[in-house]
């Protein structure tokens, strides 16, 4: 469907998006409850009552649909603020958000996939992510089990190595080979709501942050009918929608987390009693490095629009490893940023029982260059990077 593909591809240019309220009331909620749910730990129950509350799960939806038509723009702007007051809560928001965004890609003139979107947008539901499994690891370009097919019926069970926040979504957007005999790249995006799915336990989450969006493994079972079956080949999904989405998301995650600790290191330097502390250097590190991040981002964005609708632009070797060499950047200036803030705060940022602490910040972000390892990602674009022509001049 037309309207779906554009609702993704440039939101609604005519209209300003009026989220920001909303946002800013469940981030406030997400801040309020953040030290228990690190501490328990637990899924963020009550901020995502409160972006339920306010229609943000559906935002990206088309507005035929009973969305808001959201840009990639609207939905980072979202997920900054959510970083800003807890990073988990950002993040779990994020990953609906980009299986929002492959949905909505994936449903133009598929009725049973538009049936789900529209229930998607009008019941609020919050959709988990499920792409990698088994021995694959990290690699979400590789599927081991494949979708079985009995007429219009269809079933699949597969070892999930990690599917976030799981057992508290009300669906799961996963990846599948096609069929049993396709190649494990050749794959094909399902959509299963809670009711068609059983999840049972392989391995727990006990991890060093971001321990409440409970991404244990599971063995997921479900069952449904192939109109669950997208249309498109996920490789063009994958490279056109997924990754972009997810490194554009999950930077104005990490950024809102930098952009949150960076002013800790501001507030104790300024009241240091009339005399730089040792660590005021740090805080002009992290200063810079946050206005860096900002700017990879908003460049990357714009990278991204200019390109949408331009398949040719999009599959191009270089559009590809650029947009994936900005999420190495951002994870790398992200963790380094708050730790170049608890360096200013000294031990005021190190404790976890002051105002100023920066532990939950620093720890959060940890994360960042391992989700899509940056070793993994350095070492597929070793052998493009050597084909990608290196620019001529400053502009181009």
């Amino acid at each position: 469907m037309e309207t779906a593909r554009a609702a993704v591809s440039s939101g609604r240019a005519a209209n300003a998006y009026t989220g920001t309220l909303k946002t800013r009331a469940a981030a406030t909620v997400a801040d309020a409850h953040a030290s228990v749910v690190d501490r328990e730990p637990r899924f963020p129950a009550e901020a995502f009552a409160q972006i339920r509350k306010h229609g943000l799960l559906g935002t990206v939806g088309p507005e035929a649909l009973g969305g808001e038509g959201a840009s990639l723009a609207d939905i980072v702007d979202v997920c900054f603020t959510l970083g800003q007051s807890f990073a988990l809560t950002g993040m779990i928001y994020a990953m609906h958000q980009i299986k929002m965004a492959c949905l909505v890609r994936d449903t133009h003139g598929h009725t049973g996939l538009e049936k789900i979107l529209r229930r998607v947008v009008t019941d609020q539901l919050r959709m988990a992510s499920s792409t990698t499994e088994g021995q694959g690891g990290g690699n979400e370009r590789a599927s081991e089990a494949p979708v079985e097919r009995d007429g219009e019926k269809i079933s699949l069970e597969r070892k999930a190595a990690v599917i976030s926040c799981g057992a508290a979504a009300d669906g799961i957007v996963t990846t599948t080979r096609r069929a049993a005999g396709a190649a494990a790249s050749d794959q094909v995006l399902l959509v299963f709501q809670k009711a068609d799915c059983t999840l049972e336990p392989l391995q727990g989450w006990d991890t060093l942050g971001k321990c409440g969006t409970c991404s244990e493994g599971f063995t997921q079972r479900a069952k449904g009918t192939a109109e669950s079956i997208g249309p498109e080949p996920y490789e063009k999904i994958h490279a056109q929608t997924m990754l972009p989405f997810a490194h554009l998301t999950w930077g104005a995650v990490w950024t809102g987390v930098a952009a949150a600790a960076t002013p800790r290191a501001q507030a104790f330097i300024r009241h240091a009693n009339g005399q730089l502390p040792p660590g005021a250097l740090h805080f002009t590190d992290a200063v810079y490095s946050l206005r860096t991040l900002r700017g990879i981002l908003a460049s990357s964005l714009r990278s991204y629009e200019y390109a949408m609708g331009d398949e040719k632009a999009l599959t191009s070797l270089e559009f590809r490893s650029t947009i994936t060499l900005k999420k190495v950047q951002a994870s790398e200036l992200t963790a380094g940023t708050a730790m170049s803030a608890m360096r200013a705060c000294g031990l005021s940022g190190y404790r976890n029982d002051g105002e100023l602490s920066i532990g939950r910040h620093l720890r959060q972000v940890l994360s960042s260059p391992i989700m899509i390892n940056n070793d993994r990602i350095l070492a597929n674009l070793a052998t493009p990077s050597l084909m990608t022509p290196l620019p001529s001049s400053i502009s181009s």
